[in-house]
């Protein structure tokens, strides 16, 4: 399915919703017990299925790649995916929480370097004026405090944010050569299977065995899966068919506006006025490079 740029842009802009929803899901499944990077792991898993169960009926050829391209797969689910996700988290545990985010939303930054130096995409007085905006939005509505920041920390912060915007790089060639369906299947069923070693998967089955409401926590997870990695992932993969990777990562930044929002309708957080003026600048943002530049 080819997608025009409109439709491009608000499949990505959908995406950044559906990721915004992430903090509700993930402070759910904490109240079971479940570690950050185990419920990680829930969720790459059980993208991984749905993906291999959509490919399985919209294009079953797909399950066959060319030898030459795994270390392209290998680079999104392990580069990329999996790599964020391990750098996210461990941020989270060394520095403050709005640190953190911070961190990770300087992935614009990479994609657009990374976009000029391999891509070959233009860099426009719009994009730079788009990409200031968009990261200073993010800065101000995560709320920039020191906390107890340290050199490591600082570097698996941004590393978070690189792997983060690698997604958009490596997706980008990757849609050149196979299709949506394709390219997220293998991505996260690659993922998948390397958060499995690392999360401790007997004792997820303890926690599994342990609680009363079995049915219910599988339910969840599966939501959980659908709503923060299934859907908003075939969006933004369908999405950089028609929307360069430079823009699309701005256009994703549109999810600490939500979680923003969320967090102040669902758990009554303060929106500070920084918070309110970083919402601003990241409409402004994406306003700015849905016009023609």
């Amino acid at each position: 399915m080819k997608t025009g740029k409109g439709n491009g842009t608000l499949m990505i802009i959908l995406a950044g919703l559906f990721w915004g929803s992430m903090g509700i899901f993930v402070r759910k499944l904490g109240e079971y017990g479940f570690t950050s990077v185990q419920i990680a792991a829930m969720r790459l898993f059980v993208a991984a299925v749905c993906f291999a169960v959509i490919l399985w009926f919209k294009e079953p050829a797909g399950f066959r790649i060319r030898k030459k391209d795994i270390p392209l797969f290998l680079g999104l689910g392990l580069g990329s995916i999996l790599f964020f996700t391990i750098c996210y988290f461990t941020a989270i545990q060394m520095m403050s929480m709005s640190v953190a985010a911070i961190l990770l939303y300087t992935s614009p930054i990479w994609v657009m370097l990374m976009s000029i130096l391999f891509l070959r995409e233009k860099m426009t007085m719009i994009k730079g004026i788009a990409l200031f905006l968009s990261f200073a939005g993010c800065v101000l509505v995560s709320g920039f405090q020191q906390g107890n920041m340290t050199v490591a920390g600082f570097l698996i912060g941004l590393g978070a944010g690189v792997g983060y915007g690698l997604y958009s790089i490596l997706g980008t060639v990757a849609m050149k050569r196979y299709s949506p369906y394709v390219v997220t299947t293998y991505t996260f069923i690659i993922a998948a299977a390397g958060a499995i070693i690392i999360c401790q998967p007997a004792d997820i089955v303890r926690k599994f065995c342990g609680v009363t409401n079995l049915a219910i926590l599988l339910c969840f997870v599966l939501i959980t899966g659908l709503v923060t990695a299934v859907i908003p992932f075939l969006l933004y993969t369908f999405g950089l068919q028609s929307v360069e990777s430079g823009k699309a990562a701005i256009f994703a930044t549109i999810e600490p506006l939500v979680a923003t929002l969320l967090g102040a309708v669902v758990f009554s957080e303060a929106v500070s006025l920084e918070a309110g003026i970083g919402i601003v600048c990241i409409l402004a943002a994406v306003i700015l490079l849905n016009r023609k530049c």
